[in-house]
């Protein structure tokens, strides 16, 4: 497997762990907020293999307890299972960013036990799921199934929003709350801009807005808390 990415320890990606975070090419969704956007669209090159961070990994044992596994989008590769048992069999906790349009890989890669935390993406409310993922048209169907998955409980797990004025509004945060009402925990993350995100005159909301957005999902998810507000 070619990788496209190794931050070699983080204390943020991976709840509870020291961990280091892997990067996998290729996504279907086209967001217009991404950060890796050059991971998505496919322009940006690998820059080691699988064996190369096996090696990495095994030098790295007693110092890491977790490996993070993000992309672009996990859940495409067909050899995610085996990539993420190999990982687990050197004795690393897992951790999986998944945008949840996959829920037969998702659902794969949690029975066979592989994976120790989930991080989802909720995208946007239903209605605004394609034009939140850049997308001309979505059916939420798998993202719904997505849902229901992790909250049946296998792994600890949580689901994230990256919050942009100009694509959220109140009405959104009642519609994804009552979604993923229950849910063990939810983060609105707060959009920043960056040189690699494809599409300008993006915005975070004010202070004001983010703090009703919160109001309103911890309705539905108590557990509810912003990242990335100043």
């Amino acid at each position: 497997m070619m990788l496209h990415g190794l931050q070699k320890m983080t204390l943020l990606d991976f709840p509870g762990r020291v961990a280091c975070t892997v990067f996998l090419g290729g996504c279907d969704f086209r967001c217009p907020f991404c950060h890796n956007y050059q991971l998505a669209d496919g322009s940006a090159a690998p820059v080691l293999d699988d064996a190369e961070l096996f090696r990495f990994l095994e030098k790295r044992r007693g110092l890491l307890d977790g490996v993070a596994v993000t992309g672009g989008e996990p859940c495409l590769r067909r050899d995610l299972p085996e990539f993420l048992g190999r990982i687990r069999a050197m004795g690393f906790a897992v951790k999986l960013d998944t945008n949840g349009a996959h829920p037969a890989m998702l659902r794969r890669v949690l029975e066979e036990g592989l994976v120790d935390y989930a991080a989802m993406d909720i995208k946007n409310s239903p209605a605004k799921y394609a034009v939140t993922a850049g997308l001309d048209a979505f059916d939420p169907a798998p993202v719904e199934e997505s849902v229901r998955l992790l909250m049946e409980g296998r792994v600890d797990y949580e689901f994230r929003t990256t919050v942009v004025d100009e694509l959220h509004e109140a009405a959104d945060f009642e519609a994804i709350g009552a979604w993923i009402a229950g849910a063990r925990r939810y983060f609105l993350q707060v959009f920043t801009d960056r040189d690699t995100v494809p599409f300008g005159n993006l915005h975070a909301p004010s202070a004001d807005r983010l703090r009703t957005y919160l109001e309103i999902a911890r309705k539905y998810v108590p557990d509810t808390h912003l990242r990335g507000a100043d």
